[in-house]
């Protein structure tokens, strides 16, 4: 498990594109056959992609964790972006279509990852925070999820925003989880932009096809930069920073945060003529 430590903003300001990288971008994650994590030091995150091949592939205890299994004082929220799958959780099994959401609450001990076919595998996006408290193990499948569309055609923005784990939805301790899909013709995410000091948020690009990008900005409102970013990839955006993006083409993105509030609409955000 990688482990990624905290920036301040006055030491962003020095980071060219190379450490922007370093320090931000979470690549290649999604590897066949495996389950690779990252242990973050924003709120103690963990994210990471578990895609099972031909074999399936159960969740690990890591060393710095400090557990005796890996969601002892922890829960999670997994989001599949690949083909038909399964998670086998403490001997109940769960099948996840693509862009269905699995919660697992604190205490879960054994819980396993597979694929329905080598051929179209599954590919399980993992948000992990520490927990205080016991919530149940809840399967919300896409077409159940709290669906709000934002944005327009001629602004280049009409998107479709999936909400899973919410202070109305999924319950939780911290975790609040979904995902945005962009229409044809629409390029552009969460503008205006925002920020939020009391939480981080991960945002994990997929759906982006081979020869696209997707632009994802970041920074203080004031002093912005940018990191491009491909199919699969993932960006930490601390509390002081932005996080938007615009596309070569459409795609899609989850996005998780962890922090000391769960309203979905604490957020400050900031005008696009303010952005610099």
């Amino acid at each position: 498990m990688k482990i990624l430590h905290s920036v301040h903003p006055d030491d962003f300001r020095k980071y060219d594109s190379s450490a922007i990288r370093e320090h931000f971008l979470l690549q290649n994650l999604g590897q066949d056959n495996q389950a690779n994590f990252v242990y973050t030091h924003y709120d103690r995150m963990v994210t990471g992609v578990i895609k099972p091949g031909s074999q399936a592939l159960s969740l690990s205890n890591y060393g710095n964790l400090r557990s005796e299994y890996f969601l002892e004082r922890r829960e999670m929220g997994i989001i599949n972006v690949g083909g038909e799958g399964e998670i086998t959780v403490d001997g109940e099994t769960f099948s996840m279509k693509k862009l269905d959401c699995l919660y697992l609450g604190k205490g879960v001990n054994q819980v396993e990852f597979k694929s329905k076919t080598v051929q179209e595998a599954a590919v399980f996006f993992v948000l992990s925070a520490p927990a205080h408290a016991n919530f149940a193990t809840t399967l919300m499948s896409s077409e159940s999820a709290t669906k709000v569309d934002l944005g327009s055609a001629h602004m280049a923005n009409l998107r479709t925003i999936y909400k899973y784990i919410h202070k109305d939805g999924i319950k939780s301790c911290q975790l609040v989880m979904g995902l945005t899909i962009l229409h044809k013709g629409s390029v552009w995410n969460t503008m205006p932009a925002h920020t939020h000091d009391r939480r981080m948020e991960i945002y994990f690009y997929f759906d982006v096809a081979d020869d696209q990008r997707v632009f994802h900005y970041m920074g203080k409102p004031a002093e912005t930069r940018h990191i491009v970013i491909g199919n699969h990839e993932a960006v930490v955006s601390p509390p002081w920073s932005i996080h938007a993006g615009s596309g070569t083409s459409n795609y899609s993105f989850i996005w998780g945060m962890a922090g000391e509030n769960m309203e979905f609409t604490d957020m400050d955000v900031v005008a696009i003529k303010d952005l610099l």
